[in-house]
């Protein structure tokens, strides 16, 4: 268990529970249970960022996320991920968390491990970025997802309505800025469902408020979104897929993202049939074997960065079930 030292870090390092309150961000209410899903997805994160934060080892962290509800572990596994980040950015105690929950359970959520390092990207001071964990050629681009999410999610005002892009971003992968860029925004559309909660008409006019070159990536995101958190029925996908328009693809692209994230944790549900039906128009396990085949080999960024060429073959080859 725990030791006090841990108890203590966890205390110091856990931000509040509060601050995932849509009354303390500001964001929209669609309806009460839209407004208790929302929250509870936020609650689930800073519960598993508390269990990563407070354990002695990966090994006991992660046995207490396994002990999470199904439908919501992945979101606790994010949590962890920043969670185990922060303690890698920190003066003290080494370099190897994420590593060693990645060699764990947190093997079957690896998307949402990564994207939990680019959560603590956004809070650790960026002359310790060099610390963060970006082993994985291609999954290391999900890192700026996060970051993307959290600028959206904690810096609403300047990211999503002052619709603020960093110039030069640097990260831990290189000089790649424009590609950042654009993951960044996918983190970004992905917070939109928070800040929208989860009402496909804001979500969707507030990505149309953005430049049109950004559109792709933020509907890529609310994809994902949309998938993974759930928060609406048959009848708001339909219309999230009708506004979407030419960016259906895309809004499939991120709809089998999420997908995949479920099935390889074994967290697939009958919302993650309904989107990728709706969105993808496949199963979610078609909608794996899609992102599965899609799979760059070899992994390496030449001209155009590795995951992108991903994304790119994966709207293109589910684009026929969603344009045709």
């Amino acid at each position: 268990m725990a030791n006090q030292f841990g108890r203590l870090r966890s205390r110091l390092l856990t931000p509040g529970m509060h601050e995932t309150k849509l009354s303390t961000r500001g964001f929209h209410e669609k309806s009460p249970e839209a407004r208790e899903r929302l929250e509870k997805v936020g609650e689930t994160f800073l519960t598993g960022y508390a269990y990563a934060a407070a354990a002695s080892s990966a090994r006991e962290a992660e046995a207490r996320l396994e002990s999470l509800t199904p439908e919501f572990r992945g979101f606790a596994y994010e949590g962890a991920g920043m969670g185990m980040a922060v303690r890698d950015g920190l003066p003290v105690g080494g370099t190897h968390h994420v590593a060693d929950l990645l060699r764990g359970e947190g093997a079957k959520h690896v998307y949402m491990v990564y994207v939990g390092v680019g959560w603590a990207m956004a809070r650790v001071p960026r002359f310790r970025w060099s610390r963060m964990h970006t082993a994985d050629p291609l999954l290391r681009w999900l890192v700026l997802d996060g970051y993307g999410f959290h600028q959206a999610y904690f810096r609403t005002r300047r990211y999503v309505h002052e619709q603020y892009q960093e110039p030069g971003f640097p990260w831990p992968g290189g000089g790649w800025s424009r590609a950042a860029d654009r993951v960044i925004d996918q983190g970004i559309g992905r917070a939109l469902w928070f800040v929208g909660g989860t009402d496909v008409e804001r979500v969707t006019t507030m990505i149309r408020s953005f430049s049109e070159d950004r559109h792709p990536d933020l509907y890529a995101g609310t994809g994902l979104a949309a998938t993974y958190a759930g928060g609406v029925g048959e009848a708001e996908l339909r219309l999230l897929r009708e506004r979407a328009g030419k960016q259906g693809r895309w809004l499939a692209q991120g709809s089998a993202f999420a997908a995949t994230a479920r099935l390889e944790a074994g967290l697939g549900n009958a919302h993650t049939a309904l989107a990728t039906g709706v969105l993808c128009g496949t199963t979610p396990e078609q909608a794996m074997g899609v992102c599965q085949e899609a799979l760059p080999d070899p992994c390496v960024d030449e001209g155009v960065p590795a995951y992108e060429i991903w994304r790119r073959k994966i709207a293109d080859r589910l684009a026929a079930g969603v344009e045709g």
